[in-house]
């Protein structure tokens, strides 16, 4: 069976990325891309990669029926437009922050509140590794956030095994490339700004703290470094247990957590030059790499997570979790490997 699909907000650098997944995948046809500012110019005006598609971007007001659309667009517009998107699509998949959390009272928390509170409880998370038990047959699906992805992907295992109990503490350091900005990320995303930096640029309070802190139960010291890469989001957890905690503890909880995970690969101290998780090594996949390492003399745990911030981070994680709702293959239009070498991510 085979799906027609939607993209509003195409024009962006994620929703080029949904654009090029859609039009790959064994089950879907894309009928419609939207752009206020491009209307009526080929999608490959914008995403020069998609210049053999034939597809115009056509307005947001007009939305055409589908049986899924996919939002990629700035909080805040999903929330106000949910009910033209659900009568435009049996599913929709939100990449917003708009449906990720679960009350209001997060929302008057961390962002600027939320004008559509009541359907909150309807909305399931993306990620398939956390929510697979949820997602068949949602009509409602919010992707993560890609620094909450890459640290609940690092953490997650700790808790599913009873390695930690929630109250320990943890201090997550991620570093992100210009792309988290979107295609309109302004002076600090440009690149004579970007090149050769490593800048804190949420020291404190950012937003994906919500999320660790609903799917894990725990409060994180979290800070996130923009840095001199295009793709990628990579997480430094640093976690104090309880008691001690061995390798082999480490291996079975990774194992058991992700040995059976398509997207998931455990990198954790091996040979050869990409002996942890790094973002150049998945750029352009779905794909997830953990690892971790022991430091015993400091009663100290060290996680590391890499991803593609607009794949596993988003699109891919937005398409992935469409695959389970509707159930066609999970893998399906997500087999790229990536590629190596590559220039910077």
């Amino acid at each position: 069976m085979s799906y027609t699909a939607s993209v509003v907000g195409a024009s962006g650098f994620t929703g080029g990325e949904l654009v090029r997944l859609l039009a790959g995948h064994p089950e879907f046809e894309v009928r419609q891309a939207t752009s206020r500012s491009k209307e009526n110019r080929t999608v490959g005006h914008a995403h020069p990669n998609l210049r053999d598609l034939d597809l115009r971007f056509s307005s947001p007001a007009d939305l055409e029926s589908v049986d899924v659309l996919f939002a990629a667009t700035p909080h805040g517009v999903s929330m106000e437009r949910i009910d033209a998107f659900r009568e435009a699509a049996g599913t929709v998949v939100d990449l917003s922050a708009d449906f990720r959390l679960d009350t209001e009272a997060q929302y008057d928390k961390w962002y600027d509140g939320h004008t559509r509170p009541e359907l909150l409880d309807e909305a399931v998370y993306a990620l398939p590794e956390l929510t697979r038990e949820q997602l068949p047959g949602a009509d409602l699906v919010a992707s993560g956030g890609c620094n909450a992805t890459a640290t609940i992907l690092g953490l997650l295992p700790l808790f599913e095994a009873d390695v930690l109990s929630g109250d320990e503490q943890v201090v997550v350091d991620v570093k992100v490339g210009s792309s988290e900005g979107g295609a309109g990320g302004g002076e600090a995303s440009s690149h004579p700004e970007r090149s050769g930096v490593v800048r804190p640029y949420a020291p404190t309070g950012h937003r994906h703290e919500a999320e660790i802190e609903q799917f894990l139960g725990i409060d994180v010291s979290f800070t996130v470094h923009a840095v001199d890469m295009t793709r990628g989001a990579s997480a430094t957890c640093h976690v104090f247990p309880d008691g001690p905690v061995s390798k082999g503890d480490l291996w079975g909880a990774y194992r058991g957590s992700y040995e059976d995970e398509p997207f998931v690969e455990l990198v954790a101290g091996g040979g050869g030059v990409y002996r942890y998780p790094e973002p150049k090594a998945v750029a352009g996949t779905n794909r997830a790499e953990v690892g971790f390492e022991l430091d015993p003399e400091n009663e100290r745990l060290v996680v590391f997570s890499a991803i593609d911030n607009m794949m596993k981070g988003s699109a891919g994680q937005a398409v992935h979790a469409a695959n389970v709702a509707l159930g066609i293959e999970e893998t399906a239009g997500l087999a790229f490997g990536g590629l190596h070498p590559v220039g910077a991510p």
